[in-house]
């Protein structure tokens, strides 16, 4: 049972908040600065998102960690987020691939290029741009000559002799990372000149020295476009679930440099822009001034001030120079957009198919046919067939069938349509899905096998509450993001069978005096079917019958009176 307003009690405190199934999914996590007024929004009559009646109708229960304060539930909310993956949840898409810059947590660090990490270790990133990253790495080992894993010379470990000079060049090294070098070098010249004055001419060269590798080092273009900034603006465009995120740096209004990140996006662009902030900034230091196309989620912009370590504005401009800069932003955004989807287009489908055949334990899942089955009433019995193919549709194998029986349930009208399609088979999928749950797996199943056609495929169906899959021999299984190639044939497999019962219902219209009658809808259309217990009944009912119909008034009565005798 869809989990209720009434059976939720959360405290007036910050935390995080888990959507969850019967079975224990997550399928949603979200933070909230006093938890009960959140969770009270989900239930109101105009939800704020579209996905939220589909999300409160699939989740069963919903949990709550408390937090100390909003910015610790922001922390929370992104771990549980990249651990459970929740269904509608936006999210980086594959932000483990990127590139980090670290430094261990050795007595003496290493700065580190790498994918994954230490978890002990002090990370600058991710970076989507590996050869930016490889570039930055090159020059802070170049111009502070600092370890790696080899101590690689040229640019590798220098050593003078003093673990403090080495520490201080790490200092140096982090401030730089995190954005602070016009300060850093203010506190240097204060300590050259100091030791100039006490005569103390080697510790003055040393910070002499650190002082030029600083400007060297931020007057490169790479830097000062990744790490060293003043201004950051964010563009935003999507298609469907995949979204490009564009973060343009500029200093006093000069673009220096751009990024580009693929999101998984669910419907709400200032939860997705606020999910990627908190991830983009996790490991950087926020600018001065953050320009976004949408405001922030509550919390946000407080953690990003902590994060700093100083005060952060965020801007949503309408007017002025900025609104020109995130106009670009949106601009590019747009473009890296079109780039994601044309390279996506033709891997991201075959990965789909890929991630369904380990989900399911199947050595492939490059052809599926999908079956669903639509009436009303015993009417317009149809049926139809979808194709996948690489976990694509392919619409020359689309079939349609009008059920010849007069089998009325849904069950033998699948089996009748299944059967005709086997015997035209003359190549045979990989998996046939069927729309529904165990009792038609069953009855498909035992067909099959009586057949001649036995052995030739696999067989499950797909029940929509919970998403939950079928399989003879083996346990129903709650099916995860990798399941999206099978959810995606249910899904087109229902939208076609539903087309074209729409078009044989339009078909009848002209023979069907009832479908023409004036305020006679769909609901009061199946009212009236069910009181009397069929069309050919109706046809022999009295005016006086048809107005005790719950629903259907005099004039209306009338009308259809007068429809069905004319």
């Amino acid at each position: 049972m869809p989990v209720s307003l009434a059976s939720v009690s959360l405290p007036k405190k910050p935390g995080v908040y888990l959507f969850k199934s019967k079975q224990g999914r997550v399928l949603y996590v979200g933070k909230a600065t006093k938890l009960n007024e959140r969770i009270r929004s989900y239930f109101s009559n105009n939800p704020d998102r579209a996905m939220i009646p589909e999300l409160v109708e699939r989740s069963d229960d919903i949990e709550c960690i408390v937090t100390a304060s909003p910015h610790e539930a922001l922390i929370l909310e992104r771990q549980l987020i990249r651990e459970h993956k929740p269904r509608y949840n936006s999210m980086l898409k594959d932000d483990k691939s990127f590139p980090y810059l670290a430094l261990s947590s050795d007595p003496l660090p290493r700065i580190l290029y790498t994918r994954r990490p230490p978890k002990s270790a002090e990370i600058w990133g991710p970076f989507p741009n590996a050869g930016a990253a490889k570039q930055v790495l090159k020059l802070l080992r170049r111009e502070f000559g600092l370890r790696d894993d080899k101590n690689n010379i040229p640019f590798g470990y220098v050593d003078s002799g003093s673990e403090d000079d080495y520490r201080q060049r790490i200092t140096a090294v982090r401030q730089i990372l995190n954005g602070n070098a016009g300060k850093l070098i203010e506190e240097l010249t204060v300590k050259m000149d100091s030791h100039s004055e006490k005569l103390e001419y080697e510790y003055a060269a040393r910070h002499r020295d650190l002082i030029k590798a600083i400007r060297t080092t931020t007057s490169q273009h790479i830097v000062s476009s990744k790490v060293y900034r003043d201004c950051d603006t964010i563009g935003f465009a999507s298609e469907g679930d995949l979204a490009a995120i564009v973060v343009l740096h500029a200093d006093d209004g000069v673009v220096k440099g751009q990024e580009s990140w693929q999101m998984i996006h669910r419907g709400d662009i200032g939860e997705t822009i606020s999910m990627f902030v908190a991830d983009h900034y996790a490991n950087r230091c926020p600018p001065k001034l953050l320009i976004t196309p949408t405001p922030l989620f509550d919390g946000v912009e407080d953690w990003l001030q902590t994060r700093r370590d100083s005060a952060v504005e965020v801007r949503n401009p309408s007017r002025g120079d900025f609104v020109t800069l995130m106009q670009l932003a949106a601009q590019n955004a747009e473009i890296q957009l079109i780039r994601f989807v044309n390279k996506a287009s033709g891997s991201l489908e075959k990965r789909a198919a890929d991630d369904g055949a380990k989900l399911l334990e199947m050595q492939q899942l490059d052809h599926i046919v999908c079956f669903d089955m639509a009436q009303i009433q015993g009417d317009n019995r149809v049926g139809a067939s979808v194709c996948f193919k690489d976990g694509r549709p392919f619409k020359d194998e689309y079939r349609k069938y009008t059920v010849k029986g007069e089998q009325l349930d849904d069950l033998r009208m699948m089996r009748e349509v299944v059967e005709r399609w086997m015997k035209r088979q003359t190549e045979w999928p990989d998996l046939l899905l069927l729309d529904g749950g165990q009792t038609h797996l069953d009855m498909i199943t035992k067909m099959i096998e009586n057949s001649e056609f036995a052995n030739k495929f696999a067989v499950a169906a797909l029940a929509k509450r919970e998403e939950t899959i079928y399989r003879t021999g083996k346990e129903p299984l709650v099916i995860d993001r990798r399941g999206r190639v099978l959810i995606h044939a249910r899904d087109e497999a229902h939208r076609f069978v539903n087309s074209f019962h729409r078009q044989q219902r339009s078909k009848k219209k002209f023979a069907d005096p009832l479908e023409n009658v004036a305020g006679l809808g769909a609901k009061k259309f199946q009212t009236l079917i069910r009181h009397f217990g069929g069309r050919k009944e109706i046809l022999h009912a009295s005016e006086k019958d048809i107005k005790t119909v719950p629903g259907i008034g005099p004039a209306l009565a009338k009308r259809i009176f007068e429809a069905i005798n004319n």
